[in-house]
């Protein structure tokens, strides 16, 4: 059975820095994608960062990148999300997902939510003007 344990999240004042993990268990390969994903109240889900497990390849989207950043521990099986200069609009929900890979990192970089096979409980960040 797999499942993703998320961990993290909190209150944060507008250009602080948190830090979520995920880890992963049960899942019956070696290679496969991972994902974060954002929740903003009202709105819809959508991909921020995706990485290729094993692979140690991420991808990042615009509205992230430079600020947020991916680490996998392989030996543990957990993915981190480092975000700092948090803003207000990344207050939300943030969940991570897996999908299959077929050994192709290019399908890491397609953080569409429909296409994600399994999904933490996600952990909520607030971030404060």
């Amino acid at each position: 059975q797999v499942q993703l344990v998320e961990s993290g999240g909190g209150s944060v004042e507008a250009g602080g820095s948190l830090r979520l993990s995920c880890t992963v268990s049960g899942y019956p390969a070696d290679y496969y994608c991972l994902g974060w994903f954002h929740h903003p109240p009202g709105k819809e889900r959508d991909g921020v960062a995706g990485a290729y497990v094993h692979g140690n390849t991420t991808y990042y989207m615009p509205s992230v990148k430079g600020r947020f950043t991916i680490s996998l521990d392989n030996a543990k099986n957990t993915m981190y999300l480092q975000m700092d200069s948090l803003k207000p609009e990344d207050t939300g929900t943030y969940y991570c997902a897996a999908k299959p890979s077929a050994y192709d990192s290019n399908r890491c970089r397609y953080l569409i939510p429909t296409t994600f096979t399994y999904w933490g409980q996600g952990a909520q960040v607030t971030v404060s003007s």
